[in-house]
């Protein structure tokens, strides 16, 4: 249950506001070193340092979101679910949004394929791959295999989990746990009193950081704009440019089944996401989201709490919409890139593969590169261009977090319209 907030402003702004005047201000500092660099009034070297020192603001805002990141999944998970009182509530609503996120994730990597079959990013490139392949994480030139990457959903041991940040682990341990609570009911009582004011003080720690999000903002954009210039927006402009329409094309199916399956309109929740989907837009993390997110749905949007507090956070671990799109076209890109045919059971290998890594990658900072090791290596592609994508990643990685975060939000209001639960009066307002 998010806390109870008196909406945070600065010098009369809001959050969103501050946000944004970041985000620009981020953008005219990255310019400057870039201007300075050309007019050799910093060398390259020196250029890379200034953008680095004020990375740090950013660095710092996404340290303290991993400080309370894996309390905040347990808690908010235990909490939603034990807030439920009747065990048939927890069973059919768990049933629905885990079931609608795997949906809407195997069909997001459809999406992706079917833009890169479209658009064909990777026809045309010409350029030497082999200077990249330095460039990979070792961790993605390592997968893991499908049968290790399910056995590691099961924690051995629950508190190494969450010291290790293993976030799905985490998230199965707490549904466990949570599950057990409910069913011994009366005899815990002061242990689920406990874990829900625990869960209300992790909310207020949470709300607090994220006031620290403009700074945040304008590091990560002077960094970014600073040591990649113009070039972030140009490099692979092909691949840039189908993964948006892609996007916009999920976006605009998360209206439509708020509609079909919510039974409501969708305009009010395009609206009001607007705050939100700018955060996440700016932060490039749906953990920093989380929270803003649903307290956006219980009072801007009528949602539940109990439904808020369970399929939020589920979500957020396991729903990664944009990026099993952008995992999707990526595999189209190189198949095209280095001239491999696939075939008819190659696609239905990569749905697989590029839904389970994009539940993998949740909370994993370019989760997706970690990742697509394994989405490529399962339909036999070399590995050797991931590399290439690091310089338009992290504007694709905005993006992705944008529709990642909508998805979570459409999925929650649509359960909870379908349950009758939603305030109507509120979403309409």
């Amino acid at each position: 249950m998010a806390a109870e907030t008196v909406e945070y402003k600065l010098f009369g702004l809001k959050l969103w506001q501050q946000v944004l005047i970041a985000l620009a201000l981020g953008v005219a500092v990255g310019m400057v070193i870039q201007a300075l660099v050309s007019q050799q009034v910093l060398s390259v070297e020196a250029s890379k340092q200034v953008a680095n020192n004020i990375k740090i603001f950013g660095t710092v805002f996404i340290n303290l979101i991993k400080m309370v990141v894996v309390p905040l999944i347990f808690l908010a998970l235990v909490s939603g679910i034990t807030s439920m009182d009747d065990p048939t509530n927890f069973t059919r609503i768990g049933f629905k949004g885990i079931i609608t996120y795997l949906s809407t994730a195997s069909f997001a990597v459809l999406i992706g394929i079917s833009a890169g079959l479209i658009f064909e990013p990777g026809k045309g490139v010409a350029v030497d791959l082999s200077s990249f392949a330095k460039d990979v994480p070792e961790a993605s030139k390592a997968s893991p295999s499908i049968g290790d990457f399910l056995l590691g959903l099961i924690p051995t041991n629950a508190f190494r989990a969450m010291t290790e940040d293993n976030f799905l682990q985490v998230v199965l341990f707490s549904l466990f746990f949570g599950f057990t609570i409910n069913m011994l009911g009366d005899r815990v009582s002061k242990l689920k009193e406990l874990l829900r004011e625990a869960s209300y003080v992790v909310f207020k720690m949470i709300e607090y950081i994220v006031r620290l999000a403009p700074m945040a903002v304008f590091g990560f954009m002077a960094w970014s704009i600073g040591t990649q210039g113009p070039k972030i927006l140009e490099t692979l402009a092909m691949l840039v440019v189908a993964v948006l329409a892609a996007c916009v094309l999920q976006y605009i199916l998360f209206g439509l089944m708020i509609m079909f399956f919510g039974r409501i309109s969708p305009m009010p929740f395009y609206r009001k996401m607007m705050p939100t989907q700018l955060m996440a837009f700016s932060t490039s993390s749906s953990k920093a989201t989380l929270t803003t997110a649903m307290r956006e749905l219980q009072t801007k949007m009528g949602v539940s709490e109990q439904s808020s507090n369970f399929l939020m956070p589920l979500g957020a671990c396991i729903n990664m919409d944009g990026t099993a799109i952008y995992l999707g076209i990526c595999a189209l890109f190189f198949s095209q890139l280095f001239g491999i045919e696939l075939h008819a059971h190659d696609y239905v290998v990569l749905v697989l593969t590029c839904t389970l890594g994009s539940i993998g990658a949740a909370g994993i900072p370019s989760g997706s590169i970690i990742f697509m090791g394994m989405v490529l290596s399962s339909v036999g592609l070399p590995l050797d261009g991931i590399g290439l994508l690091l310089g338009v990643d992290r504007l694709l990685d905005m993006v992705r977090t944008t529709i990642n975060i909508t998805g979570d939000a459409a999925i929650t209001l649509m359960i909870d319209s379908s349950e009758d639960k939603i305030d109507k009066e509120i979403y309409f307002s």
